[in-house]
This record gives C-alpha cells, structure tokens and sequence, in this order.
C-alpha cells in the first residue's frame, strides 16, 4: 500500500498555498488551475504556474515565489500528521501489508515529519516522485517489483487517479476538505468510487472491498 505524503499522510499544506498565491497575483483559481498544477514535477508546475499568472514570469520565478508563499503560511499553518495516520499504519502493518510512502519534495520531509514513524514503512520507506511523476509504475514495479493489481495507492490528487485507473492500480482517494478546491469533484469525474474523509474509513472491511472490485473489474465508475 502507497501512501502520499502531502495531504494524506500530513494534512494538507499546498492547496491553500496555490489558491492563495493565484488568487493573490490576480488570477482566477479554477479546477482547470488544479488539473495543470497539482501532483506535476516542481519544474513542469512552475511554468504552468507562470503561465496562469502571466506578466513575464518563468517558470523558476513562479516556483520560488510559490515556495515563499508556502514558508509563510506554513509559519501560521504547521505541517502537522493526520489524525489516524500512525494508527492506520500500524493496522496494515499487522495485516501483513507492505508500506511505502511518496511524495514530491525530497526525503528530508519524511524524515523530518514521519522519520519517528519510520519503522512502520518498507523498503526504502519514502520514495521521492518528483522527476517521475506521478510514479505509480516505477514504484510498484521497480521499487517493490510487484504487479499492477498487487499495489494499492491513496492519494489526494485526482490526477494520480487517472493514472492509476489508466494503469489498472487499484485507489483510493482521499481528497482535501479545503473549501475552495476541485478535487472531490475531479476524482467523481475520474470515476473514483471510494472517496473517505479521514484514514479511518481504510478499515478491513474496505480493503476487502476494493480488493474485490480489482479482481472483478469493477473498482471504476462511469
């Protein structure tokens, strides 16, 4: 089981960062915004960022002034790990499953946030997808040599849905409860059938059930 680091694992810290540094520059936040934006490596997310706010930006501007936004609001909005994130691991990990977590910036996040969880993980227990995104293939099949149906991945990023269902991984989505996102709404288009609401809802009897429906061909709506 893939768990992301940013919004699943830790609360969510980038979409109201985006929203707020869009909006800030003038422009309009749009489910548009976030299916360019979000889950793309940092450099491809700069230019696209650039390009929605115009003005001459590059890509490398908009980047760094993103990041800027973000040391801001993360001095009144602390990264913090999600309710019944460490519960949830120690479930899987009783039940035999393997656990890995992903994400966009380096190893140094997880190990500063979730390096006191790190025995709840396998393998290199953080795999950093920024140059691969959003790696579903190169980490269930290089990292764990697993098969597509063998990899379970929760994100909160509708784009990793598509690529999940384009790849045949079984998902599940988790998306941000911040007001002024599209999310939710992209992953019901991408045909996401099990949308939670806190790491909870990933009980037993869930996990029987998307297994189930990966093994039938029934996990995908619409």
């Amino acid at each position: 089981m893939a768990l992301n680091i940013d919004g699943v694992l830790l609360n969510d810290t980038f979409s109201p960062v985006i929203h707020r540094y869009i909006t800030g520059h003038g422009a309009a936040y749009t489910a548009d915004v976030e299916r360019t934006v979000f889950s793309q490596p940092q450099k491809i997310a700069g230019e696209r960022m650039a390009a929605v706010l115009g003005g001459g930006l590059t890509g490398p501007q908009a980047l760094a002034a993103y990041f800027r936004e973000r040391e801001e609001y993360l001095r009144e909005h602390p990264v913090t790990v999600q309710p019944g994130a460490v519960e949830l691991l120690t479930r899987l990990r009783a039940k035999g499953l393997l656990t890995v977590c992903y994400g966009g910036l380096d190893k140094s996040h997880f190990d500063r946030f979730l390096g006191e969880h790190a025995a709840l993980f396998d393998g290199p227990g953080y795999v950093c997808t920024d140059a691969i995104r959003p790696g579903l293939r190169e980490i269930a099949t290089d990292v764990f040599s697993l098969g597509h149906d063998q990899a379970l991945f929760v994100d909160d990023v509708a784009r990793v849905a598509e690529a999940a269902r384009a790849d045949g991984f079984p998902f599940i989505g988790f998306p941000t409860s911040f007001e002024h996102s599209f999310q939710a709404h992209l992953m019901k288009e991408a045909g996401v059938r099990h949308l939670i609401r806190s790491l909870d809802d990933i009980d037993e009897d869930l996990l029987r059930t998307v297994d189930e429906e990966a093994t039938t061909g029934t996990l995908w709506g619409n």
